[in-house]
């Protein structure tokens, strides 16, 4: 089979509660699952692709199967209830044999369709509206480029030449991560001078009110100490 799953695959895609499950019948179910080709490559692809919606290990590895089948049918273009029969034969040809209502089919189909599992996935296969519409956003741009240049009214070119300056400014996320910080933090060393200066300032004072000149002690080095030669 063309692009068939291998256990490895599969086990390398789910979360490590469900490696386990990654056995062969379940690589034989998923490459079998859809005889139509074209379809079966495609819930091969999206079994592996949003297999991120079993990391929290709520969900039994079948479940997301035929949710993943599900799914595939749907974006194929199909109706809830087309893609539940297509994803539940069986279960679907089981209860038009036992007579239920087309109300009551589509109720069950309505209820599995809005599922978390099911919408989980929807999730995973949401393109986001400014890649979805790219095409359409360049279009408008060179649509208001072309206002901004060959426009006959000052506030029309004003207006478009705005909008462009606009929506194709840098993102502020950009600028802020290129500034530089430059607050300073206190650190212990910092707080360690302070508190040497506050204890000079206080002898100085003392040493003014006992008669020392002014001069005397401007001329007093702030750390006694002795020279040491580094030698290398």
């Amino acid at each position: 089979m063309a692009n068939a799953l291998t256990r490895e695959e599969i086990e390398h895609s789910l979360p490590a509660t469900l490696k386990s499950a990654a056995t062969q019948q379940l690589a034989d179910r998923v490459n079998t699952i859809v005889s139509d080709p074209l379809v079966a490559q495609q819930v091969r692809d999206n079994f592996i692709s949003y297999a991120s919606v079993l990391r929290d290990g709520r969900f039994k590895t079948t479940d997301y199967l035929n949710a993943v089948v599900f799914v595939s049918h749907k974006l194929m273009g199909m109706s809830n209830q087309e893609a539940y029969q297509k994803t539940f034969p069986k279960r679907y040809a089981a209860l038009k044999a036992k007579g239920v209502s087309e109300k009551d089919i589509s109720a069950y189909v309505a209820a599995y369709s809005k599922g978390k599992l099911v919408n989980l996935i929807y999730e995973q296969t949401l393109i986001p509206v400014h890649v979805l519409n790219q095409d359409v956003y360049q279009k408008a741009i060179n649509v208001q480029a072309d206002l901004m240049i060959n426009a006959s009214s000052e506030k029309v070119r004003s207006d478009a030449a705005n909008s462009i300056l606009t929506h194709l400014a840098k993102p502020k996320d950009a600028v802020a991560a290129a500034q530089i910080n430059v607050n300073v933090n206190a650190d212990s060393g910092m707080n360690e001078l302070k508190d040497l200066l506050a204890e000079v300032a206080r002898k100085q004072r003392e040493a003014i009110d006992s008669g020392v000149s002014t001069r005397d002690i401007a001329a007093q080095p702030l750390i006694e100490g002795k020279v040491t030669e580094i030698r290398p």
